[in-house]
């Protein structure tokens, strides 16, 4: 099987993608949500703004790619702490560990962070097809917390949190997939769902 080579043309294009995001994490960086401004990052670049739109098609789609970054990259931040332990661990500590990792990239990273826990940005609308997107993303990050809780015991306060993300694991083919690239599970939806409950409680 060969890999195809990109083209000048794509390459260029995928150069510029990259360099849009780039100026935009800046922007976020010191400015906050509202300090986003395609106007600014098209004249960085030297791009009229009609120019900046072939590249995304408009500020929530570059919102959008860059939420999906985020979860990459806090998922690479936690791959070592997510790492299953060779050795028997606690649960708590195992948790422990995790939140350590996820609180240091959050601090590292604070406009990712707040990106992708702080409020909406004003007036953004995820674009068509975003979700299946951002649930792909989720999948690594989500992981290593999703291995904690296999096997455990819901008390009956969290009884209705488990019965949605078990009907979530149901109708999401997405969601089954990363749980049971994490977890093992395959068929098992109680126990999905139960995984589920502890990292989105967590």
């Amino acid at each position: 099987m060969t890999t195809r080579i990109p083209t000048p043309r794509e390459h260029f294009r995928e150069q510029t993608r990259s360099e849009i995001k780039e100026l935009a994490l800046r922007q976020l960086a010191s400015g906050g949500s509202s300090g986003l401004r395609l106007t600014l990052i098209a004249k960085a670049l030297g791009l009229s703004g009609p120019a900046l739109y072939r590249y995304y098609g408009s500020r929530d789609a570059l919102v959008d790619a860059l939420v999906t970054d985020a979860y990459l990259d806090i998922a690479h931040a936690i791959d070592d702490a997510g790492t299953a332990p060779s050795a028997p661990i606690e649960p708590r500590a195992w948790l422990h560990r995790l939140a350590l990792a996820y609180r240091s990239w959050a601090m590292r990273r604070p406009h990712l962070h707040q990106l992708i826990q702080g409020a909406p940005l004003p007036g953004r609308t995820a674009t068509p097809g975003t979700s299946g997107g951002a649930r792909a993303a989720l999948g690594p990050f989500l992981g290593p917390f999703l291995g904690v809780f296999v096997g455990a015991e819901p008390g009956a306060a969290v009884a209705p949190l488990v019965e949605e993300m078990t009907a979530w694991a149901g109708r999401e083919p997405t969601v089954r997939h990363w749980v049971t690239a994490h977890t093992g599970l395959r068929t098992e939806r109680a126990a999905m769902g139960i995984a589920l409950a502890g990292t989105v409680m967590a």
